[in-house]
């Protein structure tokens, strides 16, 4: 049976993850240059109820409509699709017009008694109305990712990044003079207009793709059992992303509160998380963009071997992904920290960030193996799991914050980060093994990838101090390194022919 590779769409998805964070960055450039440090510290105290309000109404649903679309299409059942998809769209719809009203009228209560600034108030009124468009638009995404239809979800993300950013240039020079409060909400307009726009062109394709393909057939499933099957899923799946999103939620919001006790004033500690979370951990998510495609196609690609009992389909699925992981952190990470200041100054004119930026680097390959195994482990049905890894993960690092940072400052952050992600990456690697007998290779995926990537950075390093320092240096060294990372891996033996075969495989197995 012929199918479309894992890496058709995740290359799909990732061109559009790698647009839409380029996009992103020279949106955070603009508004960084335009409302300052404080104004992006209070930009980034409303997207954590943003993200909130999506894993409350969202995240559950589009996952489980994708594992199910990519279930019951692979056994030939795609009446059932479209009853999957409007009971999850009636539910989560549901959810997400109770949130939006808590928000519009709560909004003030909000601002001051869980934000701690009465600034955002404003803002957290029109981010409510985006709520729904986010909801309806995310569901659907969710089924054209597990039609394997990945085009129009890229297409998506590509339109409402576009929306966004041409919303807050247009605006900035009206809003930005009347305060910080004023300029947040420009942000939060073009969040409103991107979500609308954006839902309504995977609705129009949705709509189109079901009458193109004939999916509009009598379900074979009962109402209840739909509802059960989606409930099962989703429940556990939204628990999960609700409780993450609620510990980091809490995590940003007492960052600045704990910073001040280490001797900052408010300002200040505005101004240094404005520069870790919107400046310095974007940069560090970058790369990322290619792994959050695979984990999203992942999961699709999981439910159907599981669903036929492809055992051999699903090792090798983890096997490859897990060596394409390592190879992007581990080259990510030397990257990092050998262009710290350099990059910071490029995209920030803040060559100074790069001493944020640089001990950030080293945590890279946590950073993409948690994404990778989580998008396993989703396939896999294991959600509960998610759940309490996730909890368990973001307590460390809250408990770290709480007890450490007075005294140790931002130390302390990435020091609980990590202790965090190195408990979800042990514990997911130890359930991946038990359900599928699949562990990655520790010379393969660990120890020549950092190797390949430390001899890179090193010789780049040297050749860097030695030589007179330009542009056109800097552009010829991160290209220099590149290619030296990917020669020191074949020369270790990490990346072979049969490797990359299994990574770009374009047929199934049949076991």
């Amino acid at each position: 049976m012929s199918r479309k590779s894992i890496i058709t769409g995740t290359l799909i998805l990732t061109s559009a993850n790698l647009i839409t964070k380029c996009m992103g960055f020279f949106n955070r450039i603009f508004l960084s240059n335009t409302i300052g440090a404080e104004g992006m510290g209070l930009y980034q105290l409303i997207l954590p109820i943003y993200a909130l309000a999506w894993s409350i109404t969202s995240a559950g649903f589009t996952t489980t409509i994708s594992s199910l679309t990519a279930q019951e299409h692979i056994r030939g059942q795609n009446g059932n699709i479209g009853r999957i998809v409007k009971q999850s769209l009636t539910l989560s719809l549901g959810i997400s017009l109770i949130i939006s009203v808590i928000l519009f009228w709560g909004a003030d209560t909000i601002a001051l008694h869980i934000v701690k600034d009465a600034r955002t108030a404003l803002s957290f009124r029109l981010l409510s109305f985006a709520i729904p468009f986010m909801t309806a638009g995310s569901c659907l995404r969710g089924f054209f990712l597990g039609m394997q239809e990945t085009l129009i979800p890229a297409v998506s993300q590509i339109l409402e990044q576009t929306v966004r950013i041409a919303t807050i240039y247009i605006l900035a020079g009206f809003f930005v003079p009347l305060g910080l409060s004023y300029a947040c909400c420009a942000a939060v307009f073009g969040i409103f207009l991107g979500e609308l726009l954006s839902c309504s062109f995977s609705l129009w394709n949705y709509i189109h793709y079901k009458r193109k393909h004939r999916l509009i057939r009598k379900p074979s499933m009962a109402p209840a059992a739909a509802l059960s099957m989606i409930l099962t899923m989703a429940l556990p799946l939204s628990a999960s992303r609700i409780s993450a999103s609620l510990l980091s939620t809490v995590e940003n919001l007492i960052i600045p509160r704990q910073l001040q006790l280490h001797g900052q004033n408010t300002a200040q500690a505005l101004a240094t998380f404005g520069e870790l979370t919107g400046m310095a951990m974007p940069l560090i998510l970058l790369p990322s963009a290619c792994l959050m495609a695979a984990s999203v196609s992942l999961v699709p690609e999981i439910s159907e071997a599981s669903a036929v009992k492809q055992d051999t389909r699903i090792h090798k699925t983890v096997s490859a992904t897990f060596l394409f992981t390592s190879i992007i952190g581990f080259g990510a990470a030397s990257l990092f920290a050998v262009f710290s200041k350099e990059i910071c100054y490029i995209v920030y004119h803040r060559s100074a960030l790069g001493q944020v930026l640089f001990p950030l680097s080293f945590l890279c390959p946590f950073i993409y193996a948690q994404t990778t195994l989580h998008g396993l482990l989703n396939g896999l049905g294991e959600q509960f799991f998610l759940f309490w890894n996730n909890i368990v993960s973001s307590l460390i690092s809250i408990v770290v914050i709480w007890f450490f940072m007075p005294s140790y400052g931002i130390t302390a952050f990435l020091w609980g980060w990590f202790l965090g992600m190195l408990f979800s990456v042990l514990t997911a690697l130890y359930l991946l093994w038990k359900r599928t007998g699949a562990i990655p290779s520790f010379f393969n995926c660990i120890l020549k990838p950092l190797l390949a990537g430390a001899a890179a950075g090193l010789l780049v390093k040297y050749f860097i101090r030695i030589s007179e320092p330009s542009r056109l240096l800097f552009l010829g060294s991160l290209a220099g390194m590149g290619i030296l990372y990917l020669f020191f891996l074949f020369l270790l033996g990490c990346l072979s022919r049969k490797d990359m075969e299994l990574l770009f495989s374009n047929k199934k197995s049949r076991s």
